[in-house]
């Protein structure tokens, strides 16, 4: 995995002619930072410890066994991000109905969704060519997880040599996060793909501000925002970085900097035909299913990077905290000693802004905006991070403990993501399948919230039943966003079950999937399922309980059957 040793603190690989291999080095030999972004100036700091000064510790065999359980782990790592048994949870059922429709009709429904759109044309068109079966639909994430993986090994070498590489590739391929959304059919994948393709881009464009590669930045940079708001955070910080490298930063970095803020500010004027969609959004839809975060979640989203709550997560969380924290603080004295260094290390500085500077924005932009902070949205910036917990590996000199520490983070996140395999994140399954095995045509499902609706609608046979849902009283397939909240208020209970009553006229059955907790609803889910079943022309039966524990999106099920039937 490792680079041949040097006697010398500035390690190059001659073979290749590759570029310094951590920023420090590259200070004290007077070249621009081997990183995506540049290193704030510090030329008396000492270069961080990359190689084994005394050569490889392993045998043949040895080096025989880690190349096999590297080979393996990337192998589970990939084939993990095409293999969930999970039905389609809310947020991917509802994105294959938005996106299976006319692309000309994809402004209209995402503006009142709240998304911006590439992920959605993408998904579109791979749809036509594969399918809208759940594997086809989630594919599309795998394959962009795919393509990350050898990306994250570039751009871990342009940080820090092969070390780094080695442990950036090896963190992003094991990764439960990773694996959790590249089998989900959302955006987060490749919002993960394109901020490596940035971190590349700016990196070439700092180090040689050519035309070509000032026009990867802006690409970048525009592609983010049509993929994810939260990347308005992320190039802000991004962008403020590189004013003040521009301004304060060396001088032969300067030019790269001031360049590469021009090429990305570019990139983002080509935001403004959906600038006026974004507003709106921002104005009317919101995230109304949840309140903004405390700066508690800052930690959440890192722990989210290494499996959430599991065992397994919350040791690699506290593994990843530990190498984020020497890749910032760490210098290698020898072997067995590290010193904590106060004015924090050069090369783990801008990694540590654009991850902190992120959620930090995002934080109060959430309060400013009134927008929940959801774990998943803070995946602009899951690969800084994961570089900068990769760069704390070369603070250790001895080259087994190093390959050690990755080992066990690469075994543990491979153990946190299996259960991703069975994992059910919906229960629209066993509800669809206990109302298949009673309804009749012509049966009315009704739902309570309606974001119960898509996944449960996928699973039914198309025109069996008649659905409708609260509040809004419209068909399950399309949620409306829109006043969202202001639309559960003005929406009568009672109305409501009266009208599903109406429906039912004639002998009919009525189910009805509801679930209590969700923001702004109160007790209506409740007063409707009370009011539908004190009326006595009607027989009660609960189907399927709701199991928050093992179900991401948890649903009841309750079969009214007209009395005397």
């Amino acid at each position: 995995m490792d680079a041949p040793p040097s006697g010398s603190g500035t390690v190059s690989d001659a073979a290749e002619d590759a570029p310094v291999r951590d920023a420090a080095a590259a200070v004290a030999a007077g070249r621009a930072p081997a990183a995506g972004v540049p290193v704030p100036p510090d030329a008396t700091a000492a270069p961080v410890a990359t190689e084994d000064p005394e050569g490889s510790p392993f045998g043949p065999r040895t080096r025989a066994v880690l190349a096999t359980g590297v080979v393996l782990a990337l192998v589970a790592g990939l084939v993990l991000r095409f293999w969930t048994r999970s039905d389609l949870w809310l947020d991917e059922a509802l994105t294959v109905n938005i996106a299976r429709r006319p692309l000309h009709e994809l402004p209209s429904l995402l503006r009142h969704d709240g998304a911006p759109p590439l992920y959605y044309v993408m998904l579109h068109f791979w749809m036509g060519a594969f399918g809208t079966s759940d594997l086809a639909v989630r594919s599309l994430s795998g394959v962009i997880g795919v393509i990350t993986v050898p990306l994250a090994w570039l751009a871990g070498k342009r940080l820090g040599g092969r070390t780094v590489a080695w442990g950036t590739m090896l963190l992003v391929a094991t990764s439960p996060f990773a694996v959790r959304y590249d089998t989900e059919n959302r955006m987060y994948a490749l919002v993960a793909l394109l901020t490596v393709l940035g971190f590349l881009a700016l990196d070439r464009a700092l180090r040689r501000p050519a035309a070509g590669n000032l026009v990867a930045v802006a690409a970048v940079s525009a592609l983010l925002l049509y993929t994810h708001y939260w990347a308005l955070y992320l190039l802000a910080t991004t962008f403020l970085w590189l004013a003040y490298q521009a301004w304060r930063g060396r001088p032969e970095w300067r030019r790269g900097a001031w360049s590469a803020l021009v090429a990305g500010v570019v990139g983002c004027l080509t935001f403004l035909p959906w600038l006026p969609t974004f507003i709106f959004q921002s104005r009317h839809t919101g995230t109304p299913w949840a309140m903004p975060a405390t700066f508690a979640a800052m930690v959440n989203a890192v722990a989210s990077f290494a499996g959430g709550s599991t065992s397994q997560g919350r040791a690699l969380a506290l593994a990843f905290f530990a190498l984020a924290g020497l890749a910032l603080f760490g210098l290698a004295v020898d072997r067995r000693h590290v010193d904590v260094d106060l004015r924090t290390r050069p090369p783990g500085r801008p990694l540590t802004i654009v991850v902190a500077g992120t959620l930090a924005l995002a934080i109060i932009g959430g309060f400013a905006s009134k927008s929940a902070f959801d774990a998943r949205y803070a995946s602009v910036v899951f690969i800084p991070l994961l570089l900068l917990v990769a760069l704390g590996l070369t603070v250790f000199r001895d080259r087994r403990i190093r390959t050690g520490v990755l080992a066990g983070a690469a075994v543990l996140g491979l153990a946190a993501s299996v259960s991703n395999i069975w994992t059910n994140r919906t229960q629209a399954g066993e509800v669809a399948t206990a109302i298949a095995a009673s309804g009749r045509p012509g049966d009315v499902v009704a739902y309570c919230p309606d974001q119960l609706g898509p996944a449960v609608d996928r699973l039914l046979p198309a025109g069996r039943y008649r659905q409708i849902t609260f509040p809004r009283g419209t068909g399950p397939a399309i949620i409306n966003w829109v006043d969202y909240a202001a639309a559960v208020r003005a929406a009568s209970p009672l109305t409501f079950a009266q009208h599903v009553e109406a429906m039912a006229a004639g002998g009919h059955q009525v189910f009805v999937v509801w679930a209590p907790g969700y923001q702004s609803y109160g007790v209506r889910c409740e007063g409707i399922v009370q009011t539908l079943q004190a009326d006595p022309a009607y027989h009660a039966t609960g189907l399927v309980v709701g199991n928050s524990t093992t179900f991401y999106q948890p649903m009841y099920l309750v079969r009214l059957s007209p009395t005397g039937s």
